[in-house]
């Protein structure tokens, strides 16, 4: 008996005698028939998808992804303990102001805490400054409620390490810095 020829107990609706089963398989010229109609067009999709597969390969040039944001430190230094010498005219500042913060403008100006670094020192990172963009930002600080009436500090801020002037006001007319970073983190006024 051929391989191909074994008697599988499988109902083939209703084949219930072994000559039933026997019909049920090809035999092998209608096998070769079959074999015969379907080689070309077979060899002809090994083909197809040969080239595609070449065509797609990893070697293809492919652009480097461009970074859009840039890291940027901000340091302010300055006290992190109040004064105690504020006049009492700039006590309504220092109420307004509360900790210190500052307002991006890459992020609409929303006011954000900067992390105090005892004794001297305020500090935040952002990650998600636009590259090669002209932003800008202020510092509120209650310390500054004498030299301006809203707090916003107008020296001794730091970008990436490079001191900042004042050089911009922000929308509600604070003075504040405007500046550019680059995607190796250099800063430009």
């Amino acid at each position: 008996m051929k391989p191909w020829r074994v008697l599988v107990p499988v109902d083939f609706g209703g084949a219930s005698h072994k000559s039933d089963l026997s019909r049920s398989v090809p035999s092998r010229a209608s096998r070769r028939r079959y074999t015969g109609r379907v080689r070309p067009p077979l060899l002809m999709i090994v083909a197809i998808t040969s080239l595609a597969a070449f065509a797609c390969s990893d070697e293809s040039p492919v652009s480097p992804t461009q970074p859009s944001a840039a890291t940027l430190r901000i340091v302010f230094f300055g006290s992190t303990t109040r004064r105690s010498d504020l006049p009492a005219s700039a006590q309504a500042c220092v109420g307004g102001v509360g900790a210190t913060h500052i307002h991006p403008s890459w992020r609409d100006f929303a006011g954000i805490s900067l992390q105090p670094v005892p004794p001297d020192r305020y500090q935040i990172t952002f990650s998600d400054v636009p590259l090669d963009t002209r932003v800008s930002f202020r510092i509120n600080d209650q310390n500054s409620c004498d030299e301006n009436p809203t707090g916003a500090v107008t020296r001794n801020v730091f970008a990436n390490d490079v001191r900042l002037i004042q050089n911009a006001t922000t929308p509600v007319d604070e003075p504040g810095y405007a500046l550019t970073v680059a995607a190796n983190g250099a800063v430009s006024q």
